[in-house]
């Protein structure tokens, strides 16, 4: 499957609707995995983004907000993660939306895992517009003093150079301006493997989402803050 292709197929997930049901029907059900004890200060993640955090097709069990903390947990970190991704998000509506998710949460999250613009690419959204809603969200984490972690993400080259540019400079740049952690594109390690997508070519098997974690997990661990 090209970049080009599967991109485009991402963005897609924006004719989602946030009341999208996590698991289609005919697919195994979740089962929820035994919590792994671990010893030390809990570190409390918000993995706040669109369809590929929220479960879609897989269920929320097996997202990878999810499967995240399993692995994090592994490795003896005793994390904690709330899933905050809504199927269908833009980055607009990520920023309209956080202020008050970081409200509702019992403690100040000690790491925000901010992972949006698929559907960006999908409605048109000009990359200057992307930007400002990136600014935003950004900005109220800085406000805030909440470390963040950006999901990086590329446009398919059917967009026009320019577009292209744009968009796939745009993570890394804000990621310098609000010293943000940063994985450059957060699908590498599946984004050329068709099997490890379900049936809509859009959002990962498990299987995918846990190529995913294996891929990610040790850049989750080193963007939490150090325990004094």
């Amino acid at each position: 499957m090209s970049i080009a292709i599967l991109v485009a197929a991402l963005a897609a997930c924006g004719t989602e609707t946030a009341e999208a049901p996590a698991r289609q029907a005919g697919e195994t059900p979740s089962v929820a995995r035994p919590d792994v004890a671990v010893e030390g200060p809990e570190r409390r993640i918000l993995a706040f983004g669109d369809s590929l955090f929220a479960g879609y097709g897989v269920g929320e069990e097996n997202s990878y907000p999810a499967l995240l903390e399993d692995a994090l947990r592994e490795q003896g970190i005793n994390a904690r993660i709330a899933n905050a991704g809504v199927s269908g998000d833009t980055s607009q509506a990520g920023a309209q939306r956080l202020a008050f998710t970081l409200d509702a949460q019992a403690e100040k999250p000690d790491l925000v895992i901010l992972e949006l613009g698929g559907n960006d690419m999908l409605r048109g959204v000009s990359p200057d517009q992307t930007r400002a809603s990136f600014e935003a969200m950004l900005g109220e984490l800085r406000q805030r003093d909440i470390p963040v972690l950006l999901m990086g993400m590329r446009a398919p080259p059917n967009y026009g150079p320019e577009y292209q540019t744009q968009f796939d400079e745009l993570y890394a740049e804000l990621a310098s301006e609000y010293n943000a952690e940063l994985i450059p594109f957060w699908l590498e390690a599946i984004y050329q493997d068709p099997s490890l997508f379900q049936s809509d070519r859009i959002h990962p098997t498990v299987e995918g989402i846990e190529a995913l974690v294996a891929d990610t997990a040790d850049e989750v661990a080193a963007a939490l803050p150090q325990v004094n």
